[in-house]
Protein backbone atom coordinates (compact mmCIF):
# COMPACT_ATOMS: atom_id res chain seq x y z
CA UNK A 1 0.00 0.00 0.00
CA UNK A 2 3.10 2.08 0.48
CA UNK A 3 2.62 5.17 -1.72
CA UNK A 4 5.64 6.31 -2.63
CA UNK A 5 6.80 2.92 -1.41
CA UNK A 6 5.65 2.11 -0.27
CA UNK A 7 9.32 1.04 -1.71
CA UNK A 8 12.37 3.00 -2.74
CA UNK A 9 11.40 4.48 -5.83
CA UNK A 10 9.58 7.31 -6.15
CA UNK A 11 5.72 6.52 -7.09
CA UNK A 12 6.50 2.76 -8.41
CA UNK A 13 4.23 0.57 -6.16
CA UNK A 14 2.52 -2.30 -6.91
CA UNK A 15 -0.72 -3.09 -5.77
CA UNK A 16 0.32 -5.57 -2.79
CA UNK A 17 1.50 -2.55 -0.94
CA UNK A 18 -1.38 -0.72 -2.56
CA UNK A 19 -1.20 1.69 0.71
CA UNK A 20 2.24 2.71 -0.53
CA UNK A 21 1.99 5.21 -2.34
CA UNK A 22 4.94 6.57 -4.73
CA UNK A 23 8.37 5.00 -5.25
CA UNK A 24 10.63 2.77 -3.48
CA UNK A 25 12.16 -0.40 -3.35
CA UNK A 26 9.77 -2.43 -1.39
CA UNK A 27 7.37 -4.55 -3.80
CA UNK A 28 3.92 -3.03 -2.77
CA UNK A 29 1.51 -5.50 -1.88
CA UNK A 30 -2.10 -3.15 -1.01
CA UNK A 31 0.20 -0.33 1.31
CA UNK A 32 -1.13 2.83 1.28
CA UNK A 33 0.76 6.38 1.65
CA UNK A 34 -1.50 8.74 3.59
CA UNK A 35 -5.07 9.40 5.86
CA UNK A 36 -6.80 12.02 6.96
CA UNK A 37 -7.81 12.51 10.48
CA UNK A 38 -11.60 11.23 9.59
CA UNK A 39 -14.46 11.89 10.56
CA UNK A 40 -17.69 10.26 9.71
CA UNK A 41 -18.40 12.76 6.51
CA UNK A 42 -15.80 12.93 3.63
CA UNK A 43 -12.46 14.83 4.16
CA UNK A 44 -11.59 18.02 3.01
CA UNK A 45 -8.75 20.55 3.62
CA UNK A 46 -7.45 23.05 2.38
CA UNK A 47 -3.87 24.39 3.57
CA UNK A 48 -4.02 27.12 7.12
CA UNK A 49 -1.00 29.23 5.47
CA UNK A 50 -1.15 29.20 1.56
CA UNK A 51 -0.84 32.34 -0.11
CA UNK A 52 -4.45 34.20 -0.21
CA UNK A 53 -3.83 35.30 -4.19
CA UNK A 54 -3.59 31.09 -5.24
CA UNK A 55 -6.51 28.92 -5.88
CA UNK A 56 -5.78 25.87 -4.22
CA UNK A 57 -8.24 22.52 -5.35
CA UNK A 58 -10.65 21.32 -2.92
CA UNK A 59 -9.67 17.53 -2.19
CA UNK A 60 -12.20 15.33 -0.53
CA UNK A 61 -11.82 11.91 0.92
CA UNK A 62 -14.71 9.46 1.88
CA UNK A 63 -14.63 8.93 5.95
CA UNK A 64 -14.02 5.07 4.23
CA UNK A 65 -10.44 6.03 3.98
CA UNK A 66 -8.46 8.10 6.68
CA UNK A 67 -5.64 9.95 6.25
CA UNK A 68 -4.40 11.06 9.21
CA UNK A 69 -1.69 13.83 9.86
CA UNK A 70 0.28 13.22 13.41
CA UNK A 71 2.10 16.56 14.40
CA UNK A 72 2.10 18.19 10.63
CA UNK A 73 3.52 21.32 11.95
CA UNK A 74 6.36 23.99 12.24
CA UNK A 75 7.06 27.29 13.74
CA UNK A 76 9.31 27.69 11.05
CA UNK A 77 6.33 29.33 8.42
CA UNK A 78 8.52 28.66 4.75
CA UNK A 79 8.86 24.68 6.52
CA UNK A 80 4.82 25.16 7.47
CA UNK A 81 4.36 25.99 3.11
CA UNK A 82 6.10 22.95 2.54
CA UNK A 83 4.35 20.22 4.91
CA UNK A 84 1.03 22.10 4.03
CA UNK A 85 1.60 21.64 0.16
CA UNK A 86 3.28 18.13 0.46
CA UNK A 87 0.14 17.26 2.65
CA UNK A 88 -2.23 18.39 -0.01
CA UNK A 89 -0.29 16.69 -2.45
CA UNK A 90 -0.83 13.22 -0.95
CA UNK A 91 -4.07 13.69 -0.10
CA UNK A 92 -4.85 14.49 -4.24
CA UNK A 93 -2.85 11.33 -4.84
CA UNK A 94 -5.31 8.61 -2.40
CA UNK A 95 -8.41 10.70 -3.39
CA UNK A 96 -7.19 10.02 -7.48
CA UNK A 97 -6.55 5.96 -6.27
CA UNK A 98 -10.68 6.27 -4.66
CA UNK A 99 -12.01 7.95 -7.60
CA UNK A 100 -10.48 6.05 -10.02
CA UNK A 101 -8.66 9.19 -11.66
CA UNK A 102 -5.42 9.13 -12.74
CA UNK A 103 -5.70 12.30 -14.81
CA UNK A 104 -6.31 14.15 -11.78
CA UNK A 105 -6.26 17.87 -11.88
CA UNK A 106 -5.86 18.44 -7.64
CA UNK A 107 -2.74 16.17 -8.32
CA UNK A 108 -1.29 18.19 -11.41
CA UNK A 109 -1.81 21.10 -9.56
CA UNK A 110 0.60 19.87 -6.85
CA UNK A 111 3.13 17.71 -8.79
CA UNK A 112 5.69 18.97 -11.52
CA UNK A 113 5.49 17.01 -15.06
CA UNK A 114 8.31 14.54 -13.79
CA UNK A 115 6.00 14.03 -10.27
CA UNK A 116 2.82 13.52 -12.12
CA UNK A 117 4.39 10.83 -14.27
CA UNK A 118 5.96 8.87 -11.28
CA UNK A 119 1.97 9.72 -9.48
CA UNK A 120 0.32 8.04 -12.15
CA UNK A 121 2.16 5.19 -12.41
CA UNK A 122 1.48 4.50 -8.85
CA UNK A 123 -2.35 5.66 -9.23
CA UNK A 124 -2.60 3.09 -12.34
CA UNK A 125 -0.89 -0.17 -10.03
CA UNK A 126 -4.70 0.20 -8.23
CA UNK A 127 -6.87 1.34 -10.83
CA UNK A 128 -5.20 -1.35 -13.55
CA UNK A 129 -6.21 -3.61 -10.68
CA UNK A 130 -9.61 -2.28 -10.10
CA UNK A 131 -8.92 -1.84 -6.22
CA UNK A 132 -9.48 1.51 -4.15
CA UNK A 133 -8.10 2.14 -0.55
CA UNK A 134 -9.93 1.75 2.58
CA UNK A 135 -9.38 1.72 6.53
CA UNK A 136 -6.37 4.48 7.95
CA UNK A 137 -3.07 5.39 7.21
CA UNK A 138 -1.39 7.38 9.90
CA UNK A 139 1.59 9.51 8.32
CA UNK A 140 3.94 10.82 10.80
CA UNK A 141 7.55 12.63 11.87
CA UNK A 142 6.88 15.08 8.88
CA UNK A 143 10.81 17.18 8.78
CA UNK A 144 10.89 19.97 6.26
CA UNK A 145 14.40 21.24 4.71
CA UNK A 146 14.68 24.08 2.22
CA UNK A 147 17.61 25.40 0.41
CA UNK A 148 18.28 26.48 -3.17
CA UNK A 149 17.86 30.09 -1.78
CA UNK A 150 13.99 28.39 -0.62
CA UNK A 151 13.17 27.41 -3.97
CA UNK A 152 13.74 23.58 -3.66
CA UNK A 153 12.61 21.26 -0.56
CA UNK A 154 13.10 18.01 0.98
CA UNK A 155 10.26 16.46 2.97
CA UNK A 156 10.28 13.58 5.07
CA UNK A 157 7.98 11.51 6.83
CA UNK A 158 6.82 8.22 8.18
CA UNK A 159 3.54 6.07 7.22
CA UNK A 160 2.06 3.37 9.20
CA UNK A 161 0.27 0.63 7.19
CA UNK A 162 -1.26 -1.80 9.67
CA UNK A 163 -5.04 -0.34 9.35
CA UNK A 164 -4.80 0.14 5.84
CA UNK A 165 -6.03 -2.29 2.90
CA UNK A 166 -6.81 -1.87 -0.33
CA UNK A 167 -10.42 -3.17 -1.65
CA UNK A 168 -11.63 -4.99 -4.34
CA UNK A 169 -14.09 -2.73 -6.62
CA UNK A 170 -16.50 -5.39 -7.90
CA UNK A 171 -15.75 -7.93 -5.23
CA UNK A 172 -15.50 -6.05 -1.96
CA UNK A 173 -12.31 -8.37 -1.20
CA UNK A 174 -9.83 -6.24 0.94
CA UNK A 175 -6.71 -7.37 1.51
CA UNK A 176 -3.87 -5.77 3.50
CA UNK A 177 -0.03 -6.60 3.40
CA UNK A 178 1.29 -9.82 3.61
CA UNK A 179 1.91 -11.35 7.02
CA UNK A 180 5.36 -10.62 7.84
CA UNK A 181 5.67 -6.98 6.37
CA UNK A 182 6.73 -4.30 7.97
CA UNK A 183 4.21 -1.27 8.68
CA UNK A 184 6.13 1.47 8.53
CA UNK A 185 7.39 2.94 5.64
CA UNK A 186 10.05 6.15 5.22
CA UNK A 187 9.77 8.73 2.34
CA UNK A 188 11.58 11.23 1.14
CA UNK A 189 9.68 13.62 -1.27
CA UNK A 190 11.81 16.65 -3.73
CA UNK A 191 10.25 19.65 -4.06
CA UNK A 192 10.46 22.68 -6.23
CA UNK A 193 8.15 26.39 -5.62
CA UNK A 194 6.57 27.51 -8.66
CA UNK A 195 6.09 30.55 -9.72
CA UNK A 196 2.75 30.80 -8.17
CA UNK A 197 4.17 29.71 -4.75
CA UNK A 198 2.71 26.45 -4.96
CA UNK A 199 5.55 23.71 -3.84
CA UNK A 200 5.50 20.77 -6.18
CA UNK A 201 6.24 17.46 -5.97
CA UNK A 202 9.25 16.35 -8.37
CA UNK A 203 10.20 12.91 -6.94
CA UNK A 204 9.12 10.73 -3.93
CA UNK A 205 11.34 7.38 -2.85
CA UNK A 206 10.67 5.42 -0.26
CA UNK A 207 12.07 2.52 2.36
CA UNK A 208 9.88 -0.46 4.19
CA UNK A 209 10.97 -0.26 7.40
CA UNK A 210 13.07 3.00 7.34
CA UNK A 211 11.79 4.58 10.06
CA UNK A 212 13.35 5.22 12.82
Amino acid sequence: MARRAFTTAALTMTAALLLSACGGDDAPSDDIKGADTGSESPSTSTPASAPSDVKRPEITLPSSFKLTFENWTSSDPDEQAVLDDGKEQLRAGYAAIIANDPDSEALAFYDTAAGLSQDQKWIRSYTDKNVTVVGELPVFDPKAELFARKTKAQLRYCTDESGARTKHRKTSEETGNPAGTAPEVAYTVTMQKNAQGVWQTVSTTSKRDGCS
